[in-house]
């Protein structure tokens, strides 16, 4: 839990999984033949601020970087250590998939600090595994691990999406209704919002395992290389989710529009029928001298009967025609 300095979480890795907890005053007569230290921080804060500037030693270029606002996934060596820039989904239930959480490592094979403002779910996952003794045992895995579990932890976002996907494959071949166009709409920006910070995430691992990091063991690299390819599948996977709401907003405006086409039809034939029967009624209906039959009873019947043969006669063109 966040005290109130700004320290989320404290360890000293003991080599086999587990870790002693520290605090600040802990943190600060700490020696490197302790173990390896890691620092969870709320990069907000005032002290935190201030320690990472001032008394950290970290160079200017990592202090800034970790207490950087907005950030993109990336990885870098930056002074005698590594930066990393990553981004993981949202714990927060009302959260959307596209609210990602950043958080910025940097480490030395020492030392490992790395900054959030927002709860992180892999931190939280890291630091359990340590309190039970299956954590990190040293920085190159602690990287892994921490980027493994970013990784797991968009799974079931991705699964939502393609599943999202399915499901609205099959409502526009059921319902056909306008109502869906804003669900094909969301789950495009969704997707496109999730690939854009993937993508680049999916470069900074691989450039990670690349880096000549002397304290990453040769199985380190091999897990990250692993990772950045599960990476390389979610963007394909999100490319496929996007180019499928794509595919499914066609056929939803295609059978919407054959529909509506169905419909002025429809509407047509009724108002080419009706065309010349309301011109021959309006015609006598000018209640002027000289109708046809005004003095004779069964004029009307006839006029009827001469409306329904112009009717079948209408009908029977347009059927030979094959306009209906």
């Amino acid at each position: 839990m966040i005290d109130e300095t700004g320290l989320v979480y404290g360890y000293v890795l003991d080599g086999s999984g587990s870790g002693a907890v520290v605090d600040w005053d802990e943190i600060k007569q700490w020696k490197p033949q302790q173990g390896v230290l890691w620092m969870h921080l709320e990069y907000s804060h005032p002290k935190v601020r201030d320690w990472l500037l001032n008394e950290s030693g970290l160079d200017e270029i990592s202090a800034e970087a970790l207490l950087a606002e907005e950030t993109r996934p990336r990885s870098m060596l930056s002074g005698r250590g590594l930066l990393l820039t990553l981004r993981g989904i949202n714990p927060h239930p009302e959260s959307e998939i596209k609210d990602m959480v950043s958080v910025r490592l940097w480490s030395d094979g020492k030392r490992i600090i790395s900054t959030r403002r927002r709860i992180l779910q892999t931190a939280i996952d890291v630091s359990q595994d340590i309190e039970n003794g299956i954590g990190p045992r040293t920085a190159g895995e602690f990287v892994e691990s921490f980027t493994d579990s970013l990784v797991e932890g968009m799974v079931n976002g991705i699964e939502d999406l393609s599943d999202e996907a399915d499901d609205l494959e099959e409502q526009v071949l059921t319902q056909e209704s306008y109502e869906l166009r804003p669900k094909i709409a969301q789950l495009r920006r969704h997707a496109i919002g999730l690939r854009r910070y993937l993508a680049p995430q999916r470069e900074a691992v691989t450039r990670l395992h690349n880096e000549k990091i002397d304290w990453l063991t040769e199985l380190d690299r091999m897990r990250l290389r692993e990772n950045a390819d599960r990476m390389t599948r979610f963007v394909e996977d999100l490319d496929l989710v996007r180019e499928r709401a794509v595919v499914v907003q066609e056929e939803l405006l295609s059978r919407l529009s054959e529909k509506m086409n169905r419909t002025m039809y429809v509407l047509s034939i009724i108002s080419a029928i009706f065309l010349p029967l309301g011109f021959l009624t309006g015609l006598l209906g000018i209640n002027v001298g000289g109708i046809p039959g005004a003095d004779y009873k069964g004029s009307f019947a006839i006029f009827c009967v001469i409306l329904i043969a112009i009717v079948a006669f209408q009908v029977w063109f347009f059927k030979r025609k094959k306009w209906m």
